[in-house]
């Protein structure tokens, strides 16, 4: 008895490729009245169908354990319901009579059965040149500080050569995943003419009844602009790009394990983009040629890069608040300098955002929240409107951040804060925050203006020449110390019992 995938390869043969009976017979293997019997005949495989017999089957509590299993095999192993678990369960909720015994061994029938029932089976697809696979996976990294960072790596592989490229990257947004696609692009030296990609929410925007894709407009913008096709896999089914998958278990293990120590990101990215390159000098897995040599044949099938990047940018609107805050990646930046409540441009790119004025300049940029990039807090705009309103100084948020010793500067009547605010706002030209908080914790000095502190500081900084070596003077000299007694006698002999002591012993005889 044929199965239905072969059954559906001798109807194919003889309807679609127009095949005679004999020639299917000898493709095939099978005998050629087994083979006239499934192309031409109206008979199909059929199961047969045992009845079941027992409780388990006859009352339905078999069809309940089922529904469970299944449920459970979607879990994590210890978030699962043990056979104890169901067989109360079983008594409590559906007035089962049966033993503990019983359970367990319908279970233990059951459980292999359905994980059989579950695996379909998979034609293996033969991927001409040119095609590609894409997919994120997670990386740890060590920086210099020694704290590990996760960065989301794209890679893209070509399953006809089995070559890949990787991109690390800081998120897995529109910005970041288009960025990523047009520097592996840059890596590979051409654009894919067919790219399979999964469901990701920076490429799709929403699945259709009948399979359909809805794209986001700026990736039917970026696949226009490069000119490939895409393929969308289906829900839940990562074996339709295997090879990316396979790809990003190979990566972590070649190159993140151990996690690399990185100084910055572009370092880390020119020493993954050659650890890829490096690895095409090895055997492919099943055409026993070198990956590199397959690599330039498909390399030849890529399309042509367009002689400029397509700019890779989204822009949405904010609004200001009254405290002067813009919300971006949900983390509030405080904008100074404008008028609130009020609206404004913010344009993102995959590692910065910019606040644009209603002229198109733009009026603040910084690093977007998720690339852990340290923010300078702009103490001396800060700083400015502190002093116009110096009882604010108590009450603002920022307050908190400062360093202790400025707070203990800052506390004073509120007409010297204006001042030494606006002194510190000028004194921040020459030198950070943090230097004047050193200073001023180091000497303890709260009476001083900032003005003094500063001259205090240079004058710490600044160094006397080094003595010159001279070679002329006498050995004898080198080293000499004066004995100034004899000048003391001579400068205050009255001192030192002189002249005038023996002529005051003359006048009084």
């Amino acid at each position: 008895m044929l199965t239905m995938p072969e059954i559906n390869r001798i109807r194919k043969l003889r309807e679609k490729k127009g095949l005679a009976i004999a020639e299917i017979a000898r493709k095939t293997g099978y005998n050629w009245r087994t083979v006239k019997k499934y192309a031409d005949g109206n008979t199909f495989a059929r199961q047969k169908i045992k009845p079941k017999k027992g409780m388990m089957e006859e009352e339905g509590y078999g069809q309940i354990i089922d529904d469970w299993l299944e449920e459970d095999a979607k879990l994590l192993r210890k978030q699962r319901r043990t056979n104890k678990t169901m067989f109360e369960t079983l008594q409590r909720n559906h007035g089962f009579k049966g033993s503990y015994r019983t359970v367990c061994a319908y279970i233990q029938k059951r459980r292999p059965q359905l994980k059989l029932e579950k695996e379909q089976r998979y034609e293996r697809l033969e991927h001409p040149p040119g095609e590609a696979q894409v997919d994120f996976g997670k990386m740890t990294v060590v920086t210099k500080e020694g704290k590990e960072e996760e960065r989301s790596v794209l890679i893209i592989s070509f399953p006809y050569s089995n070559a890949a490229f990787a991109y690390p990257l800081p998120a897995e947004n529109n910005e970041c995943f288009l960025h990523g696609l047009t520097q592996l692009f840059r890596q590979a030296g051409g654009v894919p003419k067919v790219l399979r990609i999964d469901n990701l929410p920076a490429a799709v925007s929403s699945i259709q009844k009948r399979g359909g894709r809805q794209y986001t407009e700026a990736f039917q913008k970026f696949q226009l602009y490069y000119r490939f096709d895409v393929q969308a896999c289906n829900p839940y089914s990562g074996h339709e790009k295997g090879n990316a998958e396979r790809k990003v278990y190979y990566t972590r293990n070649l190159c993140f394990v151990p996690a690399p120590l990185i100084e910055s990101d572009s370092e880390l990215t020119n020493w993954l983009h050659r650890k890829m390159v490096e690895d095409r000098n090895r055997l492919h897995y099943e055409k026993e040629r070198m990956i590199e040599e397959l690599w330039q044949e498909e390399r030849s099938e890529l399309l042509a890069l367009p002689e400029q990047d397509l700019p890779i940018f989204s822009l949405d609107h904010a609004y200001v608040n009254k405290y002067g805050e813009v919300t971006v990646d949900g983390e509030a930046f405080v904008i100074h300098g404008l008028s609130v409540p009020n609206r404004v441009l913010v344009k993102k790119e995959w590692d910065r955002f910019f606040v644009l004025s209603p002229d198109g300049d733009v009026h603040f940029e910084a690093p977007r929240p998720y690339t852990n990039v340290k923010r300078e807090i702009p103490w001396k705009e800060i700083f400015a409107e502190w002093a116009v309103k110096p009882r604010v100084v108590e009450y603002s948020r920022f307050r908190a951040y400062l360093p202790e010793s400025i707070q203990t500067y800052l506390r004073v009547s509120s007409c010297e804060v204006s001042s030494r605010l606006k002194g510190l706002r000028v004194l921040l030209d020459r030198c950070t925050l943090y230097e004047i908080a050193q200073w001023l914790k180091k000497k303890q000095r709260w009476d001083l203006a900032p003005h003094e502190i500063g001259v205090l500081m240079e004058a710490e900084h600044s160094h006397y020449p080094a003595k010159w070596e001279e070679a002329y003077t006498p050995s004898v000299l080198v080293d000499y110390e004066t004995d100034l007694t004899v000048y003391d006698q001579r400068l205050h002999p009255v001192k030192e019992g002189g002249w005038q002591d023996e002529h005051r012993d003359k006048r009084d005889l």
